[in-house]
C-alpha cells in the first residue's frame, strides 16, 4: 500500500490537531497532505516548508524550479546541507519515490533557472 492509500483528508487533519502527537505521526501526515491534500491546505504547507527549509538550511538554494514552481536543489547540496554523503541523500530520495510513486528527480533542462 502506497501513501496516498494510507491516509484521507481526515485522518491527516485529525493527526494535525491533536495536541501530543508523534513527530513521525505528525511528519507523516503533513507529508500526505502535501501530496494529495486540498489546493488551499497544500500551498498554506508548502509555504511553511519553505520557511522552515530557508531556517534550517539557510546555505541551501534552489537551482531552479520546477513547472508547477516548487523549488529544485541538487542532490549535492542537499548533501552537504544535511551532512551525508551525496549516494545517501540519492537513495533518501529514491526511497521517497518509491514510497510515494512520485518522481523527485527532475532533469536540469526541465526547470527554470534562478537568475
Amino acid at each position: 500500500m502506497g501513501i496516498q492509500e494510507e491516509w484521507d483528508l481526515e485522518s491527516a487533519m485529525k493527526v494535525l490537531k491533536h495536541p501530543t502527537v508523534d513527530a513521525k505521526l505528525w511528519s507523516a501526515a503533513v507529508e500526505w497532505l502535501i501530496l494529495y491534500g486540498p489546493e488551499e491546505i497544500r500551498e498554506i504547507l508548502l509555504n511553511a516548508s519553505g520557511s522552515a527549509t530557508h531556517s534550517c538550511f539557510p546555505d541551501l538554494q534552489a537551482k531552479g524550479y520546477a513547472p508547477d514552481g516548487q523549488p529544485c536543489y541538487t542532490v549535492a547540496d542537499i548533501a552537504k546541507s544535511m551532512q551525508i554523503s551525496e549516494s545517501e541523500a540519492r537513495e533518501m530520495l529514491q526511497d521517497k519515490e518509491k514510497s510515494q510513486d512520485i518522481h523527485h528527480f527532475i532533469d536540469e533542462k526541465d526547470t527554470m533557472k534562478v537568475q
